[in-house]
């Protein structure tokens, strides 16, 4: 079975991510490398913070590794948080304070389009690449479900009519953005 390093720390993105990719390749995260190490995201860009982080993972252990970053785009917010989405109320990563911010920023605009992005940075015997997944959608006037993480109990899948934290994990990875990356790195995986 082919190994991948995925350069994250984040539980939630690296279980998403392995039910997705096993069995048909082995994740290793950066707690199994024994790497607690919070990997600076300075870039202006989705591409350019996971190449940071697989750079980072692949100078430090020499292992062909992908990285992600993801963000939540709004239209009528120009495209905010985007690159900050993590942050956006804080440095200390604090999801209800992030939905709480948008919510706010937002009140009770009528135009509520949004849509997630995922950019993953793969380097494999030192060629980088990248691969891109997007779902559009909207945001919700208040949250709603307690599954995912981050965003996704204001985000609403375009054709659905509940948020991403109201669908089941499996529904959700078929159709999020997150997905369609990986599925992109698993094309381009099984084609070399």
């Amino acid at each position: 079975m082919k190994k991948l390093v995925f350069a994250t720390n984040n539980t939630h993105k690296l279980s998403e991510v392995k039910a997705i990719l096993e069995p048909k390749f082995s994740i290793i995260s950066l707690a199994d490398l024994n790497c607690n190490e919070d990997i600076p995201e300075t870039a202006e860009t989705l591409e350019g913070n996971a190449l940071l982080k697989a750079k980072y993972i692949h100078g430090k252990f020499g292992f062909d590794c992908f990285a992600d970053d993801t963000g939540l785009e709004v239209d009528t917010l120009n495209g905010e948080p985007g690159v900050y989405s993590a942050r956006y109320a804080g440095e200390d990563h604090n999801a209800q304070n992030n939905m709480t911010k948008l919510l706010s920023l937002l009140g009770n605009c009528p135009n509520r389009e949004a849509h997630f992005r995922t950019v993953i940075a793969l380097i494999k015997n030192g060629e980088t690449s990248f691969f891109e997944g997007r779902i559009d959608g909207s945001i919700s006037l208040q949250p709603m479900g307690n599954s995912g993480f981050g965003y996704d109990p204001i985000f609403v899948p375009k054709g659905k009519t509940v948020s991403f934290a109201q669908l089941s994990a499996e529904e959700k990875n078929t159709i999020s953005h997150r997905a369609l990356a990986v599925n992109k790195l698993v094309e381009f995986l099984q084609q070399k």
